[in-house]
């Protein structure tokens, strides 16, 4: 008995010694994270209820119909826009004594033509050969043929009589003979104040690329320097931008600019022009017209016509024909065709600052029988001058 009664002792014992174990592995072994906490979801805004279930509107303080401020019924309400800034006018650089403020530019590269004849000039012995020389340099500068032969004429003569022939008294006979040969006596003055009217009236022509638009934005600043009020006719209607181009030049020193839309009739601007001067009082009216390819007749005889329209308000005081003075004796042969078809009264030379051709001022007035009035010397806004010949034989044979 005491035998049973032991083993059961020992049983127990064992079996609570296992359960023991058991219980320490189970607490030994990780547990699981344990899950994410749901999100706090806001909930929708409730919809307003209805019918039953509608809330009591809740009281809020409101404003009678006379504690309003309402319109008076006056004048709408305009929003000012800031007033356009007007372009700054500038003050154009006196136009008296011009060329001879510009005289050493124009010399730079115009006195090649007065230094190659003093050389020649200075020689002991002027052969046939030195003659021919002096030739050549003359029909080099693009004096031309018979002026040419005239003026060496008349140096052999002189120098002939002479004798001896001192630095100084070679310069003072070339200086005499070439004045002679430009012509100092020429009325070189442009015309834009007729007696018995105003305005006086000028048409600007000549072929693309001569720089006519630009000529006619400087020959403005050159009017309003002298005192005049300008206005500025734009009917050169089929180059991009030409009218646009003209405007800028008026606004820079007052001059008023009358334009038509693009590709429009130039005749009909040309005409709106001079009616418009004539209704402000302005003393000129300068038009700018389209450039002309002297080899296209068609083109050539729409410019006569726009003469034709200008003149039924009053005569063309002035056509001043723009020649680029680099392109030699093809300039003469636009001058002639131009001459045909519009009466040419003066010519401008542009870009004379940068050749060595000066006798190009002697051939085209030979060739047209009328006088350079105006020339330009640079891409500067004051850089076109009255055309004065001493100044400009001075520059030619240097001091």
């Amino acid at each position: 008995m005491d035998i049973v009664i032991l083993a059961v002792v020992i049983a127990v014992v064992v079996l609570g010694a296992l359960g023991g174990l058991i219980v320490g592995s189970r607490r030994k072994k990780q547990l699981p994270p344990p899950p994410p906490a749901a999100p706090d979801i806001t909930a929708p805004p409730a919809e307003p209820h209805v019918g039953d279930e509608a809330e009591t509107p809740r009281e809020e303080p409101r404003r009678t119909i006379e504690e309003v401020d309402l319109p008076d019924g006056s004048a709408p309400v305009v929003v000012e826009e800031p007033p356009a800034e007007a372009p700054e006018i500038e003050i154009p650089e006196p136009t008296a004594g011009r060329l001879v403020r510009l005289r050493t530019r124009l010399s730079r590269s115009q006195n090649t033509l007065g230094k190659g004849l003093l050389t020649l000039l200075s020689r002991e012995h002027l052969d046939e050969d030195t003659w021919e020389e002096i030739e050549d340099t003359l029909l080099t500068a693009d004096v031309g043929v018979l002026p040419t032969q005239e003026l060496v004429e008349r140096l052999r003569e002189r120098v002939k009589v002479l004798g001896t022939r001192t630095p100084e008294e070679l310069r003072t006979l070339l200086r005499e003979e070439l004045l002679t040969l430009v012509g100092r006596d020429m009325d070189r003055a442009v015309k834009t104040e007729p007696e018995d009217r105003k305005p006086g009236i000028v048409m600007v022509v000549g072929v693309n690329g001569t720089g006519k638009t630009t000529t006619t934005g400087k020959l403005a600043r050159v009017l309003v320097a002298d005192g005049q009020s300008v206005v500025l006719g734009a009917a050169d209607t089929f180059r991009a931008a030409a009218a646009d181009q003209l405007q800028t030049w008026g606004e820079r020193v007052g001059a008023h600019t009358v334009r038509g839309p693009e590709a429009g009739d130039p005749a009909s601007v040309a005409f709106d022009a001079v009616k418009e001067g004539k209704e402000m009082g302005a003393n000129v009216v300068l038009i700018d017209t389209a450039g002309r390819l002297h080899t296209k007749t068609g083109l050539m005889d729409e410019l006569g016509k726009v003469k034709r329209v200008v003149e039924k308000h009053a005569p063309v005081d002035e056509v001043l024909l723009v020649l680029d003075a680099t392109t030699g004796q093809n300039g003469l042969v636009q001058a002639r065709v131009f001459s045909e078809v519009v009466d040419i009264t003066g010519i401008v030379l542009t870009k004379l600052d940068g050749t060595a051709k000066g006798g190009i001022v002697v051939a085209v007035q030979r060739e047209l029988g009328v006088p350079v009035k105006l020339i330009g010397l640079g891409e500067g806004a004051d850089d076109l001058a009255p055309f004065e010949p001493e100044a400009f034989v001075d520059a030619l044979i240097g001091e």
